[in-house]
């Protein structure tokens, strides 16, 4: 399986992975699964930890790599593919989350119910 990490789930997994689901935990864990973390989440992360709205590891990117994820960039196609989604949700990180699950195909793990009403697999972080 193909994990796309949303930034909430990601910042779980790194400190609390008991707080995610069952399911996402087996997901994530398993030795078959290729869990990607996307540059959108360590781009939101280092701006809400600059505004002082959010503590995280101090190198995000060292402990990604400390947890066995696998970092995936953002393209222009992702680009161009998130600016194409319908607006069911206007937060520019996590459209670009759907953009990079849809085009990469991902699974994308997260516990924002909004990204329901797009045309992308979902597993409940």
């Amino acid at each position: 399986m193909r994990l796309l990490l949303d930034t909430s789930a990601l910042l779980l997994a790194l400190s609390e992975p008991e707080r995610l689901s069952e399911a996402s935990r087996n997901a994530i864990e398993d030795p078959a699964s290729i869990v990607l973390v996307s540059a959108a989440s360590v781009w939101e992360i280092a701006i809400k930890r600059a505004l002082g709205k959010l503590e995280a590891p101090e190198s995000v990117v060292g402990a990604i790599r400390d947890g066995g994820f696998e970092t995936l960039d953002i393209t222009p196609e992702h680009a161009d593919r998130a600016g194409g989604l319908p607006p069911h949700h206007r937060d520019p990180f996590d459209r670009m989350l759907v953009a990079q699950a849809l085009a990469e195909g991902c699974t994308l793990l997260t516990r924002d119910d909004a990204l329901k009403d797009y045309d992308v697999e979902i597993l409940r972080a």
